[in-house]
């Protein structure tokens, strides 16, 4: 074997190397995207409507954590869902163009049967997007693994909703996780926290961070 025939092939595996690693590396889903004003304001805890927020929601040193327990009461008293606590963020409904959440998410072990984070409004259903926390498992509707683990470790969330193409994507730490098609509706808005679902577990939280809204540029 030639020493030009050597270098020739490792030439090319390391162009190969170069471009996975460029097609499948982080990427900054931002890019073309404007940061939309938001504030404390904007945020409105969902929470059973029986016990103070001050004892299901905190707001210390930047970081919003947010609990619930499987005994606890829905959001109000003629709800039929589950218990939760919720970031519900005001201000920024759409029902066009391309929007963006993104936030720096915490599960804490333990934690099970919870969605941490929705895309509200859709039709015939009630959502476009739930991101469900199963056994240590990040998942889209509990049917495709986004990541294996998420347990115990600071991530980087972001969530493209194209409502004129109908499709929503989910990057983790910058990689694309999955795209999938939209589910109707004529308005949304952005959701995070702990709202429980099947299998859950007693004792819910998420910890949020760093939470922006932010709306694709016109071209």
């Amino acid at each position: 074997m030639t020493s030009s025939f050597l270098f020739l092939s490792y030439s090319i595996l390391l162009c190969l190397v170069c471009y996975q690693t460029v097609a499948w590396g982080p990427v900054d889903p931002t890019r073309h995207f404007v940061s939309l004003p938001l504030n404390q304001s904007n945020f409105v805890i969902q929470r059973p409507y029986d016990v103070p927020e001050d004892q299901r929601y905190s707001f210390v040193d930047g970081v919003h954590k947010l609990w619930v327990f499987e005994t606890d009461k829905p959001h109000t008293p003629t709800s039929q869902t589950g218990p939760r606590t919720e970031i519900r963020i005001n201000g920024h409904d759409y029902n066009s163009g391309v929007w963006q959440f993104e936030g720096y998410g915490y599960i804490p072990e333990g934690t099970s049967g919870v969605c941490i984070m929705q895309v509200f409004g859709a039709r015939p259903h009630a959502t476009t997007l739930m991101l469900l926390v199963e056994n240590g498992t990040l998942s889209y509707y509990g049917r495709q693994v986004l990541v294996p683990c998420i347990y115990g470790r600071w991530f980087r969330l972001n969530v493209i909703h194209d409502v004129d193409t109908s499709t929503v994507k989910v990057y983790v730490d910058g990689i694309l996780k999955i795209e999938a098609p939209g589910r109707g509706g004529t308005f949304h808005y952005f959701k995070c926290g702990v709202y429980s679902g099947k299998g859950r577990s007693y004792y819910m939280e998420s910890r949020w961070k760093g939470i922006k809204v932010l709306k694709k540029c016109s071209r």
